[in-house]
């Protein structure tokens, strides 16, 4: 299935479509893919793969942005589709996702690892039958406390403090996925891991 794509990836940003989810922390991936759209003048427009989908080139290489529509918690049915049909593998495909374990402003890039109990990045690990594709991941803030309802939580949206620290690393987010097309995993770890307004 794999193997054939040459110089070419995947940057797919996790959320749930519909107006009412664009806000909440669950949706920082669809935000942080928009802003790489914005910079690259790329439309993500194309609905297909159970997605919606932009074609666009960074530095020489073929990139494919993509917003998954099947809601979160399926949203490796529509990563696969995309990979298989245009022959992406695993290590080309960038995740971009919000993560509770990081506080909002800071960023986490991994080359690969387990869910880490995080349900869209468990559905594309399911799919792939691979857990080796880099990821990105936008810190959203821990629950208020241990016994708050996690999917209330994370459908909730920012403080006005908090979207301002946001809005910097959903920027740095964007800038880090390009960073691993152009120079690779390491590279922008190096750069962007713990960055903070």
């Amino acid at each position: 299935m794999f193997g054939k794509a040459k110089n070419c990836w995947l940057i797919v940003g996790l959320g749930n479509p519909g107006k009412e989810y664009a806000a909440t922390k669950h949706n920082c991936g669809f935000r942080a893919i928009d802003l790489i759209a914005e910079t690259l003048s790329c439309k993500i427009d194309k609905a297909k793969f159970q997605g919606l989908y932009g074609q666009t080139t960074y530095q020489g290489t073929k990139l494919y942005l993509l917003k998954p529509q099947t809601f979160m918690n399926n949203s490796g049915r529509s990563v696969v589709q995309l990979s298989a049909y245009f022959n992406i593998p695993p290590q080309r495909i960038i995740v971009l996702f919000d993560d509770i374990s990081l506080e909002p402003g800071r960023l986490r890039i991994r080359g690969d690892g387990s869910a880490g109990g995080h349900n869209g990045i468990k559905s594309i690990i399911a799919e792939l039958g691979s857990q080796d594709f880099p990821r990105v991941k936008i810190g959203v803030g821990a629950k208020p406390h241990k016994d708050a309802d996690l999917a209330n939580w994370v459908l909730s949206g920012f403080t006005a403090a908090e979207e301002k620290a946001l809005a910097v690393s959903l920027k740095n987010a964007a800038d880090a996925a390009l960073c691993i097309v152009e120079k690779g995993v390491y590279e922008a770890a190096n750069r962007f891991n713990g960055s903070h307004p």
